[in-house]
């Protein structure tokens, strides 16, 4: 499905051009989308992304806040948005490149000065109206593929997060409510508070 079909929206000329080709894409044909947008590329087709509303980038500050906290001095390396992951870890030939909000990963031998080659441990997502079908349905399915060991959908409008662990190649769901913490699975120690990231003051 193109962007159109999950989200109702235009597809601007890039993205019309490069899905018209009428053949799966690569990271190096995505390098080439130079006109100041953002994309993801999934299944070798290309995704028009739309600025984050001040909600999502108040969330996704404090879970970077709280993260780093815990990370500081630890051998694992946080990222967040927009920065490039070639899931497969196939490089300049891989058909899927995301950008979370927010990945943490341990073997910082997949990252290089562009990207990373390879599935993050944790991956999280912050809902947005233009992206909720993909990271709901569409990035679900290849994070679960591609072995991403933890991964949360973490939903503004409700105050809530979806955390999913992966167990023998299944995504197991728990679901967290805007009072509770999150005790994170892949690192051992870190509890994330939730009332802390969902305190934005934006009415």
């Amino acid at each position: 499905m193109y962007i159109d079909d999950i989200n109702n929206l235009e597809v601007n000329e890039a993205v019309q051009k490069y899905n018209s080709l009428g053949k799966k894409l690569t990271y190096a044909d995505y390098e080439l989308l130079d006109d100041g947008n953002r994309y993801e590329l999934i299944d070798g087709v290309i995704y028009l992304m739309s600025a984050p509303s001040t909600a999502h980038q108040s969330i996704l500050v404090d879970l970077i806040r709280q993260f780093a906290n815990f990370l500081k001095g630890k051998p694992c390396k946080l990222f967040a948005a927009p920065c490039d992951v070639c899931l497969t870890g196939l490089g300049d030939m891989d058909d899927t490149v995301v950008q979370p909000d927010v990945f943490v990963i341990y073997d910082k031998s997949i990252i290089d000065i562009k990207r990373c080659n390879g599935a993050p441990d944790l991956i999280i997502e912050i809902l947005s109206p233009s992206t909720s079908s993909r990271d709901l349905f569409l990035k679900l399915k290849k994070y679960q593929s591609a072995g991403v060991r933890e991964y949360w959908i973490v939903d503004p409008g409700t105050k809530s997060v979806n955390v999913h662990i992966l167990e023998n190649g299944h995504y197991i769901i728990h679901s967290y409510e805007n009072n509770d913490d999150i005790t994170v699975e892949v690192l051992t120690g870190c509890k994330i508070i939730l009332q802390e990231i969902f305190d934005y003051g934006i009415e």
